[in-house]
This record gives C-alpha cells, sequence and structure tokens, in this order.
C-alpha cells in the first residue's frame, strides 16, 4: 500500500486565519504544511457572502494584516469584492497556493497517541499531521432555523451566505428574515428593485451612521508613497477603538450617551412613531452588535417596505407567519439568521486524546487556553477560538495575536523533538484551561454582552459567553505573546514514554 502522505503542520480553512496561519509557518521556515480548503477558491467568509450590499464595519486600514499592509483601499469602509481581492493578493504575494488543496473539506480528523500525530481525512484523500490548526472560522456555517412549512414553501429560500445569484428578484415579493449585520446591507440594497419587500425583525437592532466615503487619487497616492501616513491612519483607528473597551467591557453604563446618539439617528429618518416603537432597542447598546448604516432606516420608511416586529414562526405555503400573527405573502424567503458560532460544525470532526469530539468536549460551553490550545487535544490550535471574538474592533488584530502564540508552539515542539530525539506532543493541562475561562468568565460578567439586557449570539446555548474577548487587542496580544511552559504537558510516543526531565520548561 501506498504511505500516507505526511506533514508537519495542516491548516484547515484559507480565510484571514487560515491564509496568516500559512504566512506565519513560511517566516518560521516551515514549507512542510498543507491548507485544506473545501471550497475551490480562498477567501473564507469573504468568498462565501456575495449578497448585494456585502462590506465590512470595520475601516479598511485596519482590517488587514500589518505585515501585509494595502494603501490603497478605494473606501473607508470596503466592499466584499476589494476584501476578497486583498486575501488573494496574498495568496499570491506569499506564495501559498502550492501548498493549498483546494475541494479538500475535512471530514474528520483524529489524534493518534501511538504515532504523535493526526489523522486528517478530506474529501481528496486522507493525510497525517504533526501539528493541526483549525481556522475553518465561527462565520463558516449558516444557520437557517427549523421554521414549520419551510420544506413546503413553493418560492425559492436561501441564505444570505449562500446568494442565489441566478434567482431574478425584480418585481419579487421577498421576505427577510432577521435585522441582523448582513439584513440591514441587503435590504436596502435590494429594495430599489422588489415588488414587495417584509422584513421579519425579532429584535431590533441598534444602528449607528456608517461614515463611509471614497478614498481619493491623492490621499491614495500618499499612502503608497509615504507608507509612514497609512501606518498612521491605522495606528489612530487602533487606538479609538482601545479606548471604547472600557464602555463594552466594564462600564456598560456609559453607553446611554451612544444610545441618544443612535436614536436622533433613527429620528431623522423615521418619521412614523409607531415604526420608531418598533425599532427602538430595548437593551443596552452594544449587548448585541452594533450596525453601522445610512440607509436601513430611510429603506425601512419606503411604501412598499413592511416592518414584521416578531419573529417568523410558520410557513404555510405561499402566506408566512410571524409570531404576533401577522401573515404576509412571498414568492422568495431569505434568511439573513447568521451562522453556527457557538455549536461550529468543524468540532464534530475533531476527535482527541481521549476518543471523543471537540464539540462533546464542548458541550457545557467553548473552552480553550488563551483561546488557542485545547485539553485532551495534543499538538492543536484553533484560530479565533473561544473568547477571541471582538465588540467594537478588527479581527485581524487579534488573528495576528494568535499567530504569535502558532509561532512559539511551533518553534517549543521543534526544539523539544530535538532534545527528546523522537517526536513530542504539547497539551495544555486541563487546570491551566479552566483556570484561564474561570478568569474570563469573571471579567466578563460586568460587561455589556452579559448585562445588557438582550439574548445574542455572543451567549451559547447554557447562557455562558464563549465568544467575546472583554478587554483590549493589546492585552490579547500580551496573553499569547507565547507560549507559557507550566501550562502544558509534554507527551512522548505511548511506544516510548520516556519525556526528558524538565522537558516542559
Amino acid at each position: 500500500m501506498r504511505e500516507r502522505e505526511h506533514v508537519r503542520v495542516a491548516v484547515i480553512g484559507t480565510g484571514f486565519g487560515g491564509l496568516g496561519a500559512a504566512v506565519c509557518l513560511r517566516r518560521e521556515g516551515i514549507t512542510d504544511f498543507v491548507l485544506l480548503e473545501r471550497a475551490k477558491g480562498v477567501g473564507g467568509t469573504w468568498r462565501d457572502n456575495t449578497y448585494p450590499g456585502c462590506a465590512c464595519d470595520v475601516p479598511s486600514h485596519l482590517y488587514s494584516f500589518s505585515f501585509a499592509r494595502r494603501p490603497d483601499w478605494p473606501r473607508s469602509f470596503s466592499g466584499q469584492p476589494h476584501i476578497l481581492e486583498y486575501l488573494e493578493w496574498v495568496t499570491d504575494t506569499f506564495d501559498l497556493r502550492p501548498h493549498i488543496r483546494f475541494d479538500s473539506e475535512v471530514l474528520a480528523a483524529r489524534w493518534d497517541g501511538d504515532a504523535l500525530r493526526w489523522v486528517v481525512e478530506t474529501a481528496s484523500g486522507t493525510l497525517t499531521a504533526d501539528l493541526l490548526v483549525s481556522a475553518a472560522g465561527p462565520l463558516s456555517d449558516p444557520d437557517v432555523p427549523d421554521i414549520p412549512g419551510l420544506a413546503d414553501f413553493p418560492g425559492t429560500v436561501f441564505h444570505s451566505a449562500r446568494w442565489n445569484h441566478g434567482h431574478d428578484l425584480r418585481d419579487a415579493r421577498v421576505a427577510m428574515v432577521g435585522t441582523g449585520a448582513s439584513a440591514i446591507q441587503i435590504v436596502p440594497a435590494i429594495a430599489p428593485e422588489v415588488r414587495r419587500l417584509t422584513v421579519f425583525q425579532r429584535t431590533p437592532p441598534w444602528v449607528l451612521p456608517r461614515a463611509d466615503r471614497a478614498i481619493g487619487g491623492t490621499e491614495r497616492a500618499l499612502h503608497s508613497r509615504f507608507p509612514p501616513s497609512a501606518a498612521l491612519r491605522r495606528q489612530l483607528l487602533w487606538l479609538i477603538r482601545e479606548f471604547q473597551v472600557g464602555n463594552f467591557a466594564r462600564h456598560p453604563e456609559r453607553m446611554r450617551i451612544v444610545e441618544r446618539f443612535a436614536l436622533a439617528h433613527m429620528r431623522r429618518a423615521i418619521p412614523d412613531p409607531d415604526l420608531r416603537r418598533a425599532l427602538t432597542p430595548d437593551y443596552r447598546l452594544g449587548c448585541k452588535r452594533i450596525l453601522l448604516s445610512n440607509d436601513w432606516y430611510p429603506t425601512l420608511a419606503e411604501p412598499h417596505v413592511d416592518l414584521v416586529p416578531s419573529a417568523l414562526s410558520e410557513v404555510r405555503g405561499s402566506t408566512l407567519v410571524a409570531a404576533d400573527g401577522t401573515e404576509t405573502r412571498a414568492d422568495t424567503i431569505v434568511f439573513g439568521t447568521g451562522f453556527h458560532v457557538t455549536d461550529m460544525p468543524i468540532a464534530h470532526r475533531i476527535t482527541g486524546a481521549r476518543g471523543i469530539t471537540l464539540a462533546e468536549e464542548w458541550r457545557e460551553g467553548m473552552a480553550a487556553l488563551r483561546g488557542s490550545t485545547v485539553a485532551d487535544f495534543p499538538n492543536f490550535m484553533t484560530i479565533i477560538g473561544p473568547n477571541t471574538g471582538l465588540g467594537n474592533s478588527s479581527m485581524v488584530l487579534m488573528i495576528e495575536a494568535q499567530l504569535s502564540y502558532l509561532a512559539d508552539l511551533t518553534r517549543r515542539l521543534a526544539a523539544l523533538s530535538r532534545r527528546a530525539g523522537r517526536p513530542v506532543a504539547l497539551v495544555p493541562r486541563r487546570e491551566a484551561v479552566d483556570a484561564y475561562n474561570d478568569a474570563i468568565q469573571r471579567r466578563i460578567a460586568r460587561s455589556v454582552w452579559n448585562t445588557g439586557g438582550c439574548v445574542s449570539w455572543y451567549l451559547d446555548a447554557n447562557g455562558r459567553n464563549t465568544t467575546v474577548w472583554p478587554d483590549t487587542t493589546a492585552a490579547f496580544r500580551r496573553a499569547t505573546r507565547r507560549l507559557d511552559p507550566a501550562e502544558y504537558e509534554v507527551l512522548g510516543s505511548r511506544l516510548d514514554t520516556r519525556v526528558p526531565e524538565g522537558a516542559a520548561r
């Protein structure tokens, strides 16, 4: 039989996390790695989300790698095509394509304690790896609610992250289910072409103005010819958001000031007092994701756009029934209902040292040491793991912090293996994981995400906040600058369990 392919590192996904991990490995002198991608192209969520109006709500100059800055962003907030173009550019600039296996969805990954390696089954074959890095990301798999009667709907149904570009919306009666970050971009984009647009709103979002504008040629030229100007712009954008963290994490009562600004933004566009009441949140701003839009409220005031201030509860043929009894007819349903964030499907496919899956390990709630490594899952790391999400800044900053941790992990594994004269593995001590996450939960307990009076995707099914990082990005960078050996155990092969004394030091 042909021997299985073996690599030093296998990375799942080619979004920001996966591509960043690949660049990190190259910089560490590691070239024996693969990127396992289920699709036919790179980009992750920015490849999958192609709905009308899709754009980022983080400023362009902050939503990029510090080691791969783009000085000529065309807008202050970039649209999906420009971000995908940037990720393609990163892929080619750092020569990552030879490492990518497209159409290679990970079907299962199992830790082999005898050989101290991961056995990874993909749609294109099976390989083994010393280190497994999951960069699948929490915004990878759409979440469509189980609505009674939906299967018998005679029209067209799709999720915002799987937009049906072959379906003509002109003169259609469209129902938009959800009022989250995707919906507030989709609704204004499609409203001009549809006959009737009904928006099902379970919970009204807080919406602030979007300070978006085209970046002129002179400005782009300045950033290109004088890179420190672009670096200064990025630094200022970062500092503003760092100073905001205290309001979210420690002083949620201060958000009342911003709430008044948001309500004034709504009043300027919505003259109808009944509609204003339906659109006014009853929870603290910041508890759910804060949305940015200049055209959301004006679109809802259009005569052919209806707001149903209730969740969709049932489908009866072409009739959609809300929880409050409101009925409306539609021939197209678009779900903007988010993703499997706290119950990521990839977790069901990764099996650790005790023979249980990552999903089973996390059945009481996701938990990882420094958002990166998991007890009983040796030589495994997750990027954008538990409690690494942000409510006010760029996730790319968090990813880069984790890349430092990944780099140190690979260095220590290499050094330990050299000292032992054979492969070894590192796994976080359960007491270290528990202590770290208990501290996170204590810190997040008084945050706006926990005390703001809402139910959000930041919370899991047990009501535990396993998503958000309750501090600055600088603090997370310090926490992940390097691996603390005291938090880890060194494993030797079951065939030779001798480990050099003090090897974890």
